[in-house]
């Protein structure tokens, strides 16, 4: 809008760096990293505070929250599918400034509801008047200081002092830990040694609190294995906007004669999934499931979780068989070194990749999402919620770090590699299939770990 920044010299289709002054790019770039920094702080806090709003002693409150990470996601999708409809097409077709400038009043007008909303929050984390970080980070340090300790059974030859054993079970009566000392002390051993003293006799004092901080490290310590296991996961869902979105660019997208779909525009089939199934699975599968199990939220978070990991694994199969079939049309045709050409195969071939990416992410996202914020110390929930964002800020690293690898093994001695810029001389399809053996493998481990995973809830069952 600015003219002193208008470029007159600037025409319609021309790239930025031919044409755009050097105040035009600085400030491009920081847009950028205020988009990127307002999300860091946005997204993790978002959730946690509207699940902060759920009294999760109260059993109907506790149905709700479970809800609310379905809802959440639903609405984020749908904004997104109004998003690709709606401004692209103003963009591209009437004005950059009118594209802008209508997300720009709605965030205005959104955090004029949040502001309003202020005096209707809640506000009841319990703290224990010491940083979590410091008290986790704490554990760890004295658990590491004593590590040429034996474990506390074998200090004690076999009989816990009383004031552990008088102040943990009523402790446990009061928290979410685990509710029984034996079952306390047979996990994380390691960190049980941060109960010991410099010289190895049990602390004197405040030993309860020490118990609780423990238990802590825990819970944290606890989430790593979860954590990698859907690092697979996040590498298969790094695809979509980028190899799936390459595959339909080479496809017939014609919708009806003079209008081709733009192949990026593609993805709104996983929002329109996301869309179509989240009420199916929050209305119809939840009240089934919760009937059956007895669980509040139907199945475990790390149920729903692996459900998704499982769907997530056809996806990628099913996107290697069509990649197979639009290289074999692409041969067929002539058309393997004509890089430019539009394969005679309809984009609908890729309905079912995208539909199935949209089924993973309803079970897998929302039940990440949900689980790193039930799993964490309370004051750390947000912190929680980040820890599920990194899993897919790492996966799509990780992607990247794989694609160079592989372009780097398989295009040498001048051979063209699995992602070759003529997408037919290519093979997306030994990619995908790659892609599925590591998901395997992840989903393979991930069941492992679930298995032996213990909630923090007393109420929650097993994996």
């Amino acid at each position: 809008m600015l003219p002193s920044l208008n470029n007159p010299e600037c025409q319609v289709g021309r790239k930025l760096g031919s044409c755009a002054t050097e105040t035009q790019v600085i400030l491009f770039f920081i847009s950028l990293y205020l988009v990127a920094i307002g999300q860091g702080g946005h997204k993790p806090c978002v959730q946690a505070f509207g699940a902060d709003q759920f009294d999760e002693q109260h059993p109907k409150e506790l149905k709700d929250r479970s809800s609310f990470f379905n809802w959440w996601y639903f609405t984020m999708c749908a904004g997104c599918m109004g998003t690709l409809w709606i401004l692209n097409y103003i963009q591209d077709n009437l004005s950059w400034v009118v594209g802008f400038g209508i997300p720009c009043a709605v965030m205005i007008i959104a955090l004029l509801v949040f502001i309003l909303g202020t005096w209707t929050y809640r506000f009841n984390v319990k703290g224990h008047g010491k940083s979590p970080f410091l008290r986790i980070g704490r554990v760890f340090v004295t658990a590491a200081g004593n590590r040429q300790a034996e474990t506390i059974q074998e200090e004690t030859s076999g009989t816990l002092p009383p004031q552990i054993s008088q102040q943990f079970n009523l402790i446990s009566l009061d928290t979410k830990y685990h509710s029984s000392v034996d079952e306390f002390f047979n996990t994380g051993s390691f960190l049980n040694k941060a109960l010991l003293a410099p010289d190895c006799s049990i602390k004197e004092g405040n030993v309860a609190g020490s118990v609780v901080e423990v238990e802590e490290a825990k819970a944290v310590l606890r989430l790593v294995p979860i954590w990698a296991t859907t690092l697979p996961f996040a590498i298969v869902f790094a695809q979509a906007p980028t190899f799936f979105t390459k595959q339909g660019f080479t496809l017939d997208r014609t919708i009806f004669p003079g209008f081709d779909i733009p192949a990026a525009s593609l993805q709104t089939l996983i929002a329109l999934a996301i869309v179509v199934i989240s009420p199916i699975y929050d209305r119809i599968f939840v009240p089934i499931a919760r009937a059956i199990t007895r669980q509040p939220s139907g199945i475990t978070k790390l149920q729903r979780i692996g459900i998704g990991i499982f769907i997530s694994i056809f996806n990628v199969i099913f996107a290697a068989l069509v990649e197979m079939k639009r290289l074999q049309t692409a041969q067929e045709f002539g058309l393997v070194d004509e890089p430019d050409a539009t394969i005679p195969m309809s984009m609908w071939w890729l309905i079912p990749q995208y539909l199935l990416l949209g089924a993973a992410e309803v079970f897998t996202m929302v039940g990440l999402q949900e689980f790193f914020y039930d799993q964490v110390p309370d004051e750390l929930r947000s912190m929680g919620l980040a820890l599920y964002l990194s899993i897919f800020g790492v996966g799509n690293f990780l992607s990247g770090f794989l694609i160079s690898v592989i372009e780097g093994v398989t295009g040498s001695d001048g051979h063209d590699s699995w992602f070759a810029d003529n997408l037919n001389k290519a093979h997306l399809d030994y990619f995908y299939w790659l892609l599925a053996a590591l998901s395997v493998i992840g989903f393979t481990l991930f069941i492992c770990f679930a298995k032996s995973y213990v909630y923090n809830h007393k109420r929650i069952s097993r994996g």
